[in-house]
């Protein structure tokens, strides 16, 4: 029987740059898990933290000539009115904060670590592609 994804939903990002992916993501401490590389339309790249799995098709110029894409802009910011949750359980979110703070730099922050109103602490960041990512610590979403 094959190992499955411990997830039902996984995000895929299209992106012109797996390189970018590597470096931005490897930051927030995600590692590759595999690659398949870019040719044409069929480049793929899966990295993992934690539970937090996230692909990336294609990896080249080619994705901007994907049938439902290439109708929009290549200056089109990936990712327009998403928020990609990723949650924090292996350290403290202060920790994580101030360790991505350190790798990323300021820039890339889009609103610092903060308590929120419903009483989790947060923060978010943007990757090179513009995708906008919600840092939070662990908690249980579904409230039970």
């Amino acid at each position: 029987m094959k190992k499955v994804a411990s997830s039902d939903v996984i995000l895929e990002f299209h992106v012109p740059d797996f390189d970018k992916v590597k470096d931005f993501y490897s930051k927030l401490g995600f590692e590759k898990v595999w690659e398949y590389p870019p040719k044409d339309q069929s480049g793929y790249l899966v990295i993992k933290r934690q539970n937090s799995i996230l692909a990336f098709f294609c990896g080249n110029k080619e994705v901007y000539n994907h049938p439902f894409f290439k109708r929009f802009p290549k200056t089109t910011i990936r990712g327009y009115g998403v928020e990609v949750a990723i949650y924090i359980s292996d350290m403290a979110i202060e920790d994580y904060y101030q360790q991505v703070l350190e790798k990323t730099g300021k820039d890339s922050i889009i609103q610092p670590l903060e308590l929120k109103p419903w009483g989790s602490k947060d923060f978010r960041l943007v990757d090179p592609f513009g995708y906008y990512l919600c840092i939070r610590e662990v908690g249980n979403i579904l409230h039970e």
